[in-house]
């Protein structure tokens, strides 16, 4: 019994590290069932077993990745001590990975038509509020905001964030995007949070 059970968590890592790679390349639209099956050697059956519909399977993918993104933006904040500085660290971070293509397709481009704005908002309520609610609620401590603003705060610049990264997702110069994303964020954490 272990070994099946095993087997079919093996299996279904396997579709969904598939899944990534070619979501992440063809996007949502571009990527058919059967070049999921085929890039993962695995039969119809064995992907229904795990997810009824592509859209299952892609919610799993889009669920890894922000838990990924978020998981490398809270790295690079905890090596800050300052609160504030923290905050500016995970921001810069998520705007840098938001240069990767694979990751414009599966965390920013193609979750709203597939998974629905609700689900995509859940996904960063789970994996990033927590640690942008966390970085604020310190500077609350320090008495620099608020204490009954450190939520909506958390929320405006996950929104923010989340927008930046978005218009560096569909910049014809995704570089000088960045440059512009990177400055603005810092302009307003300095404005609003410093």
């Amino acid at each position: 019994m272990d070994n099946r059970v095993e087997k079919g968590k093996a299996t279904r890592e396997a579709l969904v590290g598939v899944a990534r790679e070619l979501f992440g390349e063809h996007g949502y639209d571009g990527t058919s069932i059967g070049a999921v099956l085929s890039a993962a050697g695995v039969a119809r059956g064995a992907l229904y077993h795990h997810f009824a519909t592509k859209e299952e399977l892609f919610d799993a993918v889009l669920d890894r990745e922000v838990a990924r993104v978020a998981a490398v933006a809270a790295e690079a904040a905890l090596a800050a001590s300052d609160p504030l500085e923290r905050l500016r660290a995970g921001c810069a971070t998520w705007l840098r990975v938001a240069l990767d293509p694979a990751v414009q397709r599966i965390v920013l481009i193609d979750p709203p038509r597939v998974v629905g704005w609700k689900r995509w908002r859940e996904l960063d309520d789970v994996h990033t509020l927590g640690g942008l609610r966390a970085s604020i609620a310190a500077l609350a401590a320090q008495g620099r905001v608020a204490e009954a603003e450190v939520d909506t705060l958390a929320h405006m610049l996950l929104a923010a964030v989340a927008e930046a990264a978005l218009l560096i997702a569909q910049a014809d110069d995704p570089e000088a995007a960045l440059t512009s994303a990177l400055a603005t964020v810092d302009t307003l954490l300095t404005r609003v949070l410093g």
